[in-house]
Order: C-alpha cells, then sequence, then structure tokens
C-alpha cells in the first residue's frame, strides 16, 4: 500500500504542480485586496477538492455508464498524462495556461475561483484522469480512503501556495521553475508510460 500511495502522490503533485500554480494565481488576483484573494483561494480549493473526490469515489461508475471499459481508459489517460508531460519538458504548459487565464479574466471575472482556478487549473482533465486511474488500482477501501487523503493533503499544499505564492514565485525565479517542470515532467512520462503499457498488456490477455 505504500507503494501505491507513493505512486498517487508523486502523479497528482506532477500533474495539479502546485508550485507553477503561483504565478498563474498571482496573475488571476492581480491588483485584489488580501482578504479577497484568500476568499478566492480557498473556494477554489474547496471546488477542485469536491471534483477530484467525486471522480476517485464515482469515476469508474461513470465509465461503466458509458461504456468505457477502464483497460481503454488507462490508455487514453496514459496518453493524455504524457501530453502533459511532454508540455512540461518542453516549456509549453505554462503558456497554454497562460492564455486559458487571459481569457477567464476577460469573460468569466466574477467567477475566477471557479474558472478557471479550479476547473480546468487544478482539477483539469489530467489531474482527473490520473484521479479515475489511480482508483481503478486501489485494492480496498483502505487504499481508496488513502487516495482521498492525498487528494485533500495535495489541495492543502495547493491552498499553502497560493496564500504564500508571491514569496514562493520570487524564491524560484525564471530558472527554478525551469528546471522543477523539466524535472517532474519526466517523471511523469514515465508513470504515463506505464498506464500505457498496463492497459494494451490488459487487452492482450483477453483478446
Amino acid at each position: 500500500m505504500f507503494n501505491y500511495l507513493l505512486n498517487a502522490v508523486v502523479t497528482l503533485f506532477v500533474t495539479v504542480d502546485p508550485i507553477g500554480m503561483a504565478p498563474l494565481f498571482i496573475s488571476i488576483t492581480a491588483g485584489m485586496a488580501t482578504a479577497e484573494r484568500r476568499a478566492i483561494a480557498i473556494r477554489a480549493i474547496a471546488t477542485a477538492t469536491a471534483v477530484l473526490v467525486a471522480f476517485a469515489l464515482f469515476g469508474q461508475h461513470l465509465l461503466a455508464f458509458l461504456g468505457i471499459s477502464l483497460d481503454a481508459f488507462r490508455i487514453a489517460g496514459g496518453l493524455l498524462l504524457f501530453w502533459i508531460a511532454f508540455e512540461m519538458v518542453f516549456e509549453r504548459r505554462q503558456p497554454r495556461k497562460s492564455t486559458t487565464v487571459e481569457r477567464a479574466n476577460a469573460d468569466e471575472a466574477s467567477h475566477l475561483a471557479i474558472v478557471p482556478l479550479a476547473i480546468p487549473l487544478i482539477s483539469g482533465p489530467g489531474s482527473i484522469a490520473a484521479t479515475i486511474l489511480l482508483a481503478s488500482h486501489a485494492t480496498s477501501y483502505l487504499a481508496l480512503a488513502g487516495l482521498i487523503l492525498v487528494v485533500a493533503l495535495l489541495m492543502a499544499a495547493c491552498l499553502a501556495v497560493f496564500l504564500a505564492s508571491g514569496p514562493i514565485d520570487r524564491l524560484l525565479g525564471a530558472t527554478g521553475r525551469a528546471v522543477t517542470s523539466r524535472l517532474l515532467g519526466v517523471i511523469l512520462a514515465a508513470l504515463s508510460i506505464q498506464f500505457v503499457a498496463d492497459g494494451v498488456l490488459a487487452f492482450a490477455r483477453a483478446a
């Protein structure tokens, strides 16, 4: 179970990328008072937590209702996570997220906590896919509870980053962000290939 939880921590941490959220949160809440920024951070984290926990608990049932096999989702989710890893390694993810932020600032100024912070920047396709895949590997209710705890702790880390986004961004600097993103991207690429390999192997065994 320790290996499962460690895998969950690494996969979700890399997918959500709490540290990378710091400059985006600063951009979204630029010019706001401290109390207003804190309220937005708390609401965004609460929403993202609810979304990820819901998919951890009911994601597999949703796939079954839609007629999608878990092995097919493993392959699709693995490919999606690999694309995120590719963007991280080649510095394409942050510009895409920044574009999402700019569009939301123009169109959804009164709902910044929900869009784009909670969805899709925190609980986006990558983190949702990772959550469902991890839940599918849970061998017991205790392991599933551990996954939900990991999600909660990761969301708490995101909240801490939001509340301390200014100092963190200044501490890392451009070089620190680039190095961190590339290292985490390589790790996520390896994990995503493992997801794809598991799905393909399961299909081969069923054939």
